[in-house]
C-alpha cells in the first residue's frame, strides 16, 4: 500500500507562492534551501518512523496494569527519535531549547508527523502547551525545573481541566487547593478525558491542573493554575517521590487508541502537591494560553488526517479498475477503467481535494500571522494580527475539525466495501477524526465565541480587519487576467456575509439572543465557507498568470495539451479547478444558510423538551 500523508507540491506551493516567508530579521536565515531540507526531513521521519506507528497504535493501543500505563512499543523509538530531533520545541526560542523556527514551516513539518499518526503526535500537543504555560507564567524556580526538559520530551505535559460534573462549565469544578506553610498547595481531586494523562515515554509527567483555592470565589472567577508533578524534581533535576497522582482508568475510546486518555486522581492515597502557577484566581485566563495553542493544534490535526486521507483515496481512485467509461455507453467491448474517470468519484475527490487544500492555506496562514506578531516593530500591525489570530482561530478549530469528518468520510466512500474495513487506513482515519469535534471546546462552542465574543471584539475592529484582508485579494486579484468571474462570484458572497454578521451580532445582544445563538452553528459554517473561498481566490490569483504562461494561454484546449506533459501546468490547472468548483458550486450552497439565518425562524427556541419525543 502506498505510503501517502500530503501533496508535497501544495505544500511547497503554499510555502514559497501563496503564504510566503515573513520578511523579517528574525527569519533571515530560513532561505528556500533550507526550508525544503526541514520538511524533507520531516517527511522521512513521519513516513519512515511514526507511520508504522498508526495501525499499530490502533489495535495495541495503550493497557493499564498495577497502576502503571504502557503505549504500544512501536511508540518508544518514534518517541526517541522524534525528540532527538529536537522536533518538540522546533519553532521555539533557541534559550529553552528550541530551533527557533517560523510556525510557518513548524506547520509544514507537522502537518506530515500528524498526519502520520495523530494518537501518537498529541504526546507532543499536550506537552508543548504544557511548556509554554511553564515559560509564560512559571516562576524561576518552576522554569528551572520543568521547562527545558519538557520542551527536550524527557518530560511530558498535559492540561488538566475536565471532571466529571464539570466539562464545558470548568467553572463548576470541585478540585481543591490546600495552602501549606511553604508556600505549596496540597492538591485534591479528580480528572478526567486527560490526553496525555499518564504513559511511559517519558520520565517524568507535569499537569497544569486547575483547583479552587479554599475559601476563592465560585465559579471561573476563583480559579487557580498549578503546576504538578506526577514525580517530585530534586534541587540537583533528578526524580524525587512519587506526587500521588493516580491513573485510576483508561477510556476505552471510538480512535486515537495509541494516545492514553486518562482519569486521575489527585491526593486520594495521599499528599499531591502543587505549586502556584502565576497568580491566584487567574487561572482561566492563564490557561487560555494553552487553550488556543491547542486548539489551533487540533485545526492541525483535523487538516493532517483529511489530508491523509484524501491523499489514500487519490491513489485508491486512480489504481482501482471498475466498470465502463459513460461515454464507452452500451458498448461491451469497452475496457473497465480506473475509477477516478467516473464523474461522481471525481465529485468526491474534488471536495476531498478544495477542503484539503483550503485547510492548508488557511493553517499556514494562521501560523504566518503568529510568526508576524513575534516578528514586527510595528505596534498596530502587531495589534491587528493578533486580533486576527484571535478571529480565525474558531474557523480554524471549528469549521477545519468539521470538514475533516466529511473529507474522511469521503475517503471510505471511494474505497468503497474496502473503505469500510480495517485492513485500509481510511477507517481509522474516520474514526480518530471524529474526536477533534469535540476537543477543546465543542465546536458549539466555537460557534458562540465566534457571534458572542469575536464579532464584536475591539468594538468591531477585529472582524472589520479580518474582512478588510479579504477585500484586499479581490482588489489584487481584479487586476488579473483569467479570474474575473472568481472575483466577481465573491465579493458578492462577501457583501451578502457581511451584512448577515451585522444582523447575527445586533441580534445576539437583543432580547432575541437565543435566536442567534440557536443560529451559531450555521454561521461559522458559512465564516468557514467564506474564509475557503477567500484562500482559493488568493491561490487562483497566483497560480492563473503561472498556468497561462505555461500553457501559453488560459484556452482548455491549450490547457489540456500542456498538463498532459507538464506537471507544473497540472498543478496550475489544478488550482484553477479548485477555486473554480469551490466558488461556483460549494460556496452558494451558503446562500440558503444565510437566508435562513436572516429569516431567523424560531423552531429551536420554542420547541419544549417534551415535545422531542417519549420513551
Amino acid at each position: 500500500m502506498a505510503q501517502l500523508i500530503s501533496d508535497r507540491r501544495d505544500v511547497d506551493f503554499v510555502l514559497h507562492e501563496q503564504i510566503k516567508m515573513v520578511d523579517s530579521d528574525q527569519f533571515n536565515e530560513f532561505n528556500k534551501k533550507t526550508i525544503d531540507m526541514i520538511v524533507t526531513e520531516a517527511r522521512n521521519l513521519a513516513i519512515k518512523e511514526i507511520l508504522p506507528t498508526f495501525k499499530d497504535g490502533d489495535e495495541t493501543g495503550c493497557t493499564l496494569e498495577d497502576g502503571k500505563v504502557t503505549t504500544p512499543e512501536s511508540f518508544k523509538r518514534a518517541w526517541q527519535l522524534y525528540c532527538e530531533g529536537e522536533w518538540l520545541a522546533m519553532c521555539d526560542d533557541p534559550e529553552v531549547g528550541g530551533q527557533g523556527m517560523p510556525k510557518l514551516v513548524g506547520c509544514a513539518a507537522l502537518e506530515y508527523m500528524v498526519g502520520a499518526n495523530s494518537a501518537f503526535m498529541l504526546y507532543y500537543g499536550m506537552t508543548h502547551g504544557a511548556a509554554k504555560l511553564v515559560e509564560a507564567f512559571g516562576d524561576a524556580d518552576q522554569k528551572k525545573r520543568y521547562m527545558k526538559k519538557m520542551f527536550a520530551g524527557t518530560f511530558g505535559g498535559t492540561m488538566l481541566l475536565t471532571e466529571s460534573e464539570a466539562g464545558s462549565d470548568v467553572g463548576a469544578l470541585t478540585t481543591v487547593a490546600i495552602k501549606k506553610e511553604d508556600g505549596t498547595y496540597a492538591i485534591q481531586g479528580s480528572k478526567i478525558f486527560i490526553s496525555s494523562g499518564d504513559h511511559d515515554l517519558c520520565d517524568n509527567i507535569i499537569h497544569p491542573v486547575l483547583a479552587r483555592i479554599e475559601g476563592a470565589p465560585a465559579g471561573t472567577r476563583g480559579i487557580s493554575l498549578f503546576l504538578v508533578p506526577k514525580y517530585h524534581v530534586n534541587d540537583d533535576g533528578s526524580l524525587g517521590d512519587f506526587n500521588n497522582i493516580v491513573c485510576t482508568g483508561l477510556e476505552h475510546k471510538m480512535g486515537i487508541h495509541g494516545n492514553a486518555t486518562a482519569s486521575l486522581s489527585l491526593g486520594e492515597k495521599g499528599e499531591c502537591i502543587g505549586t502556584l502557577l502565576g497568580e491566584e484566581n487567574k487561572g482561566m485566563p492563564e490557561m487560555f494560553k494553552m487553550m488556543n495553542e491547542a486548539r489551533a493544534f487540533v485545526g492541525m490535526q483535523g487538516f493532517a488526517v483529511a489530508s491523509a486521507s484524501y491523499m489514500y483515496a487519490l491513489d485508491y481512485a486512480r489504481t482501482r479498475i471498475q466498470g465502463r467509461h459513460l461515454a464507452a455507453g452500451r458498448n461491451d467491448d469497452a475496457k473497465s477503467v480506473a475509477i477516478i474517470q467516473h464523474p461522481d468519484v471525481k465529485r468526491q475527490l474534488l471536495n476531498m481535494k478544495v477542503y484539503t487544500e483550503g485547510m492548508r492555506s488557511l493553517i499556514y496562514y494562521y501560523g504566518k500571522c503568529s510568526d508576524l506578531v513575534q516578528s514586527t516593530d510595528d505596534a498596530q500591525l502587531k495589534a491587528d494580527t493578533s486580533a486576527l489570530i484571535e478571529v480565525l482561530t474558531p474557523i480554524v478549530k471549528g469549521f477545519i475539525t468539521d470538514k475533516s469528518l466529511e473529507v474522511c468520510s469521503h475517503g471510505i466512500q471511494i474505497y468503497g466495501g474496502y473503505g469500510y474495513v480495517s485492513e485500509y487506513p481510511v477507517e481509522q482515519l474516520m474514526r480518530d477524526s471524529r474526536i477533534f469535534m469535540i476537543y477543546e471546546g465543542t465546536n458549539g462552542i466555537q460557534a458562540m465565541d465566534l457571534i458572542g465574543r469575536k464579532l464584536s471584539m475591539n468594538k468591531g475592529e477585529s472582524f472589520k480587519y479580518f474582512v478588510a484582508q479579504m477585500q484586499k485579494t479581490i482588489d489584487d486579484a481584479k487586476e488579473i487576467e483569467g479570474v474575473e468571474k472568481l472575483v466577481e462570484k465573491f465579493e458578492y458572497a462577501l457583501g451578502r456575509y457581511v451584512e448577515l454578521a451585522k444582523e447575527i451580532a445586533k441580534r445576539s445582544r437583543s432580547k432575541n439572543a437565543l435566536n442567534a445563538y440557536a443560529f451559531a452553528h450555521p454561521f461559522l459554517e458559512i465564516t468557514g465557507e467564506i474564509t475557503f473561498a477567500w484562500m482559493h481566490l488568493w491561490r487562483a490569483g497566483i497560480a492563473a498568470p503561472k498556468l497561462a504562461q505555461k500553457a501559453g494561454s488560459l484556452e482548455k484546449e491549450d490547457i489540456a495539451a500542456k498538463a498532459a506533459k507538464n506537471k507544473d501546468a497540472a498543478f496550475y490547472a489544478g488550482q484553477m479547478a479548485s477555486a473554480g468548483f469551490f466558488i461556483h458550486t460549494l460556496l452558494p450552497a451558503s446562500y440558503g444558510r444565510m437566508d435562513a439565518i436572516l429569516e431567523g425562524d424560531s423552531c429551536v427556541e420554542d420547541i419544549l423538551d417534551v415535545s422531542f419525543g417519549s420513551k
